[in-house]
């Protein structure tokens, strides 16, 4: 809820433009961005400029040639945006990042619990005969893709995916899990809506790793709203994303460059969130 101390705690006015970084913030990214390779010119590229390029992106939702001219330059910020995905350099930082807001919290770095679901998202139109392809969603009556993630208690994404919209929830989570299980073995239970059930599905899950599917039902008694045990923080990450316009619909022409800006939302979120504590 917000309050005068509220409001003075995520305050951004003092900075170019709020989608910044304050010093504190770039000072938790700083050490975890490859430096320059060996030999050659030195690098001259601001990288602090590039960070905040691309968040600048993320958060106005604007295409590449319209970044202002203050900040980088559409082709650098571009080219850095695609190596560091290439390379895995998001992947590192989401990760370093989560470990710190997992201990902040006060929890083991790796969960035993987690939260599936899916939203799906509506693709812009789009040109081009080498783009990845998209789905219609029956049952939304979307044609787009589908945001199909894994969360922990807090929130924080375990794994992503991007899927065409038409894929079931059912057949979407287990390429999910069998990549979340590389990483963080000490799960023991997944968490899921209706969309998920099915015995065939509760295998395929048991048979991957040692946990179980629970599906969390709404009771056929309720009415209107109603807020589900544990399900309700995959709905929460899923409004978080709704701050980054970039992430309004589906504008990418590669499934690979949307998951870079997803993992680019989370980093921003854990980001703030660290550094106010730490202020």
């Amino acid at each position: 809820m917000w309050s005068a101390e509220n409001r003075k705690q995520y305050d951004r006015k003092g900075l170019r433009y709020p989608s910044d970084m304050t010093d504190a913030e770039w000072g938790l990214i700083e050490p975890l961005i490859p430096p320059a390779k060996h030999g050659g010119r030195k690098r001259t590229v601001n990288i602090r400029e590039v960070v905040n390029t691309l968040f600048y992106v993320l958060s106005t939702g604007c295409q590449w040639r319209f970044i202002p001219k203050d900040l980088i330059p559409k082709s650098t910020a571009y080219e850095y945006f695609r190596l560091w995905e290439w390379d895995g350099t998001l992947d590192r930082i989401h990760y370093a990042l989560y470990v710190q807001v997992r201990e902040l919290a006060g929890k083991e770095a790796s969960p035993t619990a987690a939260i599936a679901d899916s939203q799906s998202v509506k693709a812009a139109e789009r040109g081009g005969a080498s783009v990845d392809p998209i789905g219609y969603d029956a049952g939304k009556k979307i044609k787009g893709i589908k945001r199909h993630i894994l969360v922990d208690t807090l929130g924080m994404i375990l794994e992503a995916q991007i899927q065409p919209a038409s894929v079931q929830d059912r057949d979407g989570l287990l390429p999910i899990l069998k990549e979340a299980r590389r990483l963080f073995v000490f799960i023991k239970k997944i968490l899921a809506d209706g969309g998920y059930q099915g015995q065939a599905t509760a295998t395929a899950v048991a048979a991957l790793g040692q946990w179980e599917l629970e599906i969390v039902k709404r009771s056929d008694q309720a009415k209107g709203f109603v807020v589900l045990p544990m399900r309700w923080i995959v709905e929460r990450t899923f409004g978080w994303f709704g701050r980054c316009r970039r992430l309004a619909k589906h504008f990418e022409c590669l499934t690979k460059t949307a998951l870079a800006f997803l993992r680019l939302a989370m980093i921003r979120l854990m980001m703030r969130r660290l550094a106010r504590v730490a202020a």
